[in-house]
């Protein structure tokens, strides 16, 4: 209890400190003091200049003319009452609304005791239920969490998610703990999470994250169904990430690292950008290196490669590889499930320079840890693009950095935004208890073979049969899609629309408020107006 409070109070100050130093709208924008911000703070400043740039857009908005006679019980309001409004609804969008800490005890199966700790941040209800990963590791503190749960709001509000932003993460090193005693802790902490309100399909949706996956999820979601939604029909709605044999969907693993790679398409096809950076837009011969090989580093490395990108180099956190000739991504990954490292990888050799991160390439992808760029080897990144498929990996004084250079940062809560949008679509399919496909699938593949005799029939009935019937042959990739969409094909057709969608608002904004290639504003400015919206015509009470 008295660190619950402890971390509450904690919260409360650094709220009250941040509304404070954001108090005038119209504040100038400094880089200074903002390299090594902790983390919370560092989504803050992003949140700060995007809030301020679309303040008067906003206000605009807000004051357009009101048709008494058709609204005769609207009161008309003055300017600056509306900017009133704007920056209030500002202040509600900032904090984080709840944060969690849960301590319990863990019996190890040396017969040890252990405290346990975890934490859960819920940053926003405007859309419910909130949305965000749980994650193991050992530096997991209330802090991150509020940051990754903040971001998550962004991240969902870039790609029209309807969620709210949350995020929670456990004390632990996986790697030092067995099966069993893993499962105990993450019984244990799905029990606590849904004892406070923090769990539930309709409340909050956990996911996976860092060192976490489809086995965690079936714990959370068994535990919950067992207890809190006995009778729930939708309690495995509870998380997503699942297996597929308990209502996960087909395409989730990869979804992150697919969207990573979606993202970056979007933007290296665009001449303008391409041109304004020096490179030729397309992915074919363009050089790339990977930081973190994890879930998202792997499936990232794969669709790049797939599509005529070189993989150079690999940073790991015991190592790093390089090949300026290029590393075959199959290969790497049967290595390292084999020796469970990339050090030693044959097809590459030891890399011994400085900082691999600051090596000639086309694009870098940091998909390891938050606050990697800074200020200190910013000026150092020799890559054209920089595709954050981590949370956070730039502070904000690298940020302007990297934009001074003439470099494209592709902003992590666009770019990584493929594994909440494919946890949306199982979200939904659990929700209404069918798969992806299954209504239409025999419907699909008779309209289709439907669809090649009638076009027979038309040429027939044109030019006769003297020569036998007129054959109709479909094109190999009309062929494989004729006998209907599965549910990956409509995953991966959903989760390409909905990259391609958001880029192109991205962009849009950019344009419009003369951003050049700082991408992230302009994604932050979308994110806060698609909130702002839901907050201001909801007609919130300032209590």
């Amino acid at each position: 209890m008295i660190r619950l409070l402890s971390s509450i109070r904690q919260s409360l100050q650094y709220e009250r400190k941040l509304i404070f130093s954001a108090a005038s709208s119209r504040a100038t924008y400094s880089t200074g003091s903002d390299d090594d911000p902790n983390f919370y703070e560092m989504v803050g400043v992003f949140f700060e200049k995007g809030a301020r740039l679309v303040e008067d857009k906003l206000v605009d908005e807000l004051s357009e003319p009101i048709d008494t006679k058709a609204r005769p019980h609207v009161i008309p309001v003055s300017l600056d009452e509306q900017r009133k409004k704007v920056q209030g609804i500002f202040k509600i969008m900032r904090p984080c609304n709840h944060v969690l800490q849960i301590t319990f005890p863990l019996k190890r199966d040396n017969g040890e005791y252990e405290v346990i700790s975890g934490y859960r941040a819920q940053h926003s209800q405007h859309r419910t239920p909130c949305k965000g990963g749980m994650r193991f590791a050992p530096d997991v503190h209330a802090d991150e969490v509020k940051a990754l749960a903040s971001l998550m709001t962004w991240k969902c509000a870039v790609v029209d998610v309807p969620f709210g932003g949350a995020k929670a993460g456990i004390k632990i090193d996986p790697r030092k703990y067995s099966e069993r005693e893993l499962e105990k802790i993450t019984r244990r902490f799905a029990m606590e999470l849904g004892k406070k309100g923090f769990l539930g399909p309709g409340i909050d949706v956990p996911a996976p994250d860092m060192n976490t996956g489809a086995r965690e999820m079936s714990w959370m979601a068994d535990t919950y169904a067992m207890t809190f939604g006995h009778g729930d029909v939708n309690a495995h709605a509870c998380v997503t990430g699942k297996p597929i044999t308990q209502g996960g969907i087909h395409g989730r693993v990869s979804a992150t690292g697919r969207g990573v790679f979606h993202g970056i398409e979007n933007f290296i096809n665009e001449a303008t950008f391409m041109s304004a950076i020096g490179i030729p837009p397309g992915f074919l011969g363009k050089t790339f290196i990977v930081q973190g090989l994890g879930n998202v580093g792997l499936h990232s490395m794969r669709y790049l490669h797939r599509h005529g990108a070189i993989c150079v180099g690999i940073i790991e956190h015991d190592g790093s590889i390089f090949n300026p000739s290029g590393i075959d991504p199959v290969d790497l990954e049967d290595y390292k499930l084999a020796h469970g490292t990339v050090v030693g990888f044959p097809g590459a050799e030891p890399y011994e320079g400085a900082s691999l991160l600051e090596e000639e390439c086309d694009i870098l992808i940091p998909c390891a840890i938050e606050k990697v760029i800074t200020a200190e080897n910013a000026p150092r990144i020799k890559a054209r693009i920089i595709a954050e498929g981590a949370n956070g990996p730039t502070t904000p004084a690298a940020d302007k950095i990297l934009q001074e250079n003439n470099k494209l940062v592709i902003p992590d809560l666009y770019l990584n935004a493929g594994g909440v949008t494919v946890s949306y679509f199982e979200w939904l399919k659990n929700l209404n208890h069918v798969s992806y496909g299954r209504l239409t699938f025999k419907y699909d593949k008779e309209a289709n073979f439907d669809l090649l005799d009638s076009v027979q029939k038309s040429l027939e009935q044109r030019f006769g049969k003297y020569g036998g019937e007129i054959p109709i042959t479909p094109t190999d990739e009309f062929a494989k899609k004729i006998a209907g969409a599965s549910e990956k094909d409509i995953v991966h057709s959903g989760l390409a629309y909905t990259m391609e969608r958001s880029a192109r608002q991205i962009i849009h904004t950019s344009r419009s408020y003369n951003l050049g290639l700082d991408l992230r504003t302009a994604a932050y400015v979308n994110a806060i107006s698609k909130v702002f919206k839901v907050y201001s015509e909801a007609g919130f009470a300032f209590t």
